[in-house]
């Protein structure tokens, strides 16, 4: 997958108006950013625009905005966060249109250098998300070039993502990747399509349905598949083990005995757990206190429900981490929520964080993990795109990559 697109460095933008689709699609507690990773990733492409005198206006997403535009998705703490970081004054349109009159009067008055900030994309509804030509063309009037970085979004075709484009291209400006876009397209591409090897991959997470082609993709290109988590109960319930009351899909039951038979037929390595740390029901909350019993993969009871993995896996997984030279993981070991349930995972970071390898966090829950237990600056790269880096693993186009420009 080396995609050859062109990039923020492959165009001179002193002077115009260039709309950046970012991923400002932070956790808000009473309005309140409770982790600005995201805000912090955006950065270099945004400080890059200002510098080469660029009129710099920026668009994003926050939230699912179920129920129409509403304050508690408003983009107003972003731009107080972003003036912070940059060390300028950001201009925010609170206009709920988006691209209405308050946004076309505030880039109108923009200078060189300048910054503003639109409302949030999704309160345009359908129009965003059903990639809607009208308000497409409405972000492409406000804008001479538009520059894709929100990897995090780049899985939908969606107007702000892929739409925009079309329009950006009839009036004979460019359409390229940002700074994070580019790093995540090399370290992913990569990882995927040129590892240096031995390439383990280590797949975790409750669903076996989300990671279906991952598995079958990784498989081709990887030397060590390491599944754990609670999808790792349905491989071992295909394998004829109990399994007590364990996350399973058994409509995937044939699936993961086929996967198993493609890594033996292949000479590829699949792991899977020894053992698992047991609870007898689901904590409530979900950090509640909660009683622990270890049991080896083939004595599990029927009446209990394994949550992380035990310390026979644990010793399993991170050996073979240590011999490799690139890894990818992408979901956590067990219900890394919960303290008690939480030490496989956190063994795994440890692990990764430990290795002389190339480590790579597919985003999602992985990231969550890696970030709350102060490894992430032990990481070659940290994704910022859960279900996009999926996409991207199982070889799918990302409408947001493909719609930029080639060099």
């Amino acid at each position: 997958m080396a995609l050859n697109k062109k990039t923020v460095d492959d165009i001179n933008v002193k002077g115009r108006r260039v709309l950046v689709r970012c991923d400002f699609n932070v956790p808000l507690k009473a309005g309140e950013i409770t982790d600005d990773t995201r805000i912090r990733a955006a950065l270099p492409t945004i400080q890059k625009l200002i510098a080469d005198g660029g009129k710099v206006i920026l668009c994003s997403h926050l939230g699912k905005v179920k129920n129409g535009p509403n304050e508690g998705e408003s983009l107003a703490p972003v731009a107080k966060r972003l003036s912070e970081k940059l060390g300028k004054e950001v201009t925010f349109v609170a206009d709920y249109n988006v691209t209405g009159e308050a946004a076309t009067k505030a880039v109108e008055a923009m200078n060189e250098g300048d910054v503003v900030l639109l409302q949030n994309t999704r309160f345009r509804g359908e129009e965003e998300t059903k990639n809607g030509e009208a308000f497409s063309k409405e972000l492409a009037d406000l804008a001479d070039d538009y520059v894709c970085d929100a990897f995090g979004s780049s899985h939908r075709a969606h107007a702000s993502v892929a739409g925009v484009t079309k329009f950006i291209t009839a009036k004979g400006g460019s359409n390229v990747v940002g700074y994070l876009m580019q790093k995540e397209i090399d370290f992913l591409g990569n990882a995927v399509e040129n590892p240096v090897r031995p390439f383990v991959a280590i797949l975790g997470g409750a669903k076996v349905a989300d990671k279906l082609n991952v598995i079958n993709n990784l498989l081709e290109k990887c030397d060590t598949l390491i599944i754990g988590g609670g999808m790792s109960y349905t491989f071992q319930k295909a394998m004829g083990y109990e399994i007590g009351t364990s996350l399973c899909d058994d409509s995937k039951l044939d699936y993961c005995k086929e996967m198993l038979e493609k890594a033996k037929s292949m000479g590829k390595e699949i792991l899977l757990p020894l053992d698992a740390v047991t609870i007898a029901e689901f904590p409530d909350p979900i950090d509640a206190p909660v009683e622990c019993i270890t049991y080896d993969t083939e004595n599990m009871p029927a009446d209990r429900e394994g949550c992380d993995i035990g310390p026979k896996t644990v010793a399993l997984f991170s050996e073979k981490v240590k011999t490799a030279k690139t890894v990818l993981w992408n979901g956590p070991m067990g219900l890394f929520e919960n303290p008690a349930l939480a030490v496989g995972t956190e063994a795994v970071a440890k692990a990764l964080a430990e290795t002389d390898a190339t480590t790579i966090i597919g985003g999602g829950d992985s990231a969550a993990a890696v970030n709350q237990m102060g490894f992430a600056d032990k990481m070659s790269h940290i994704s910022t795109g859960g279900g996009a880096s999926l996409e991207f693993l199982e070889g799918k186009e990302l409408p947001g990559v493909y719609a930029a420009d080639d060099k």
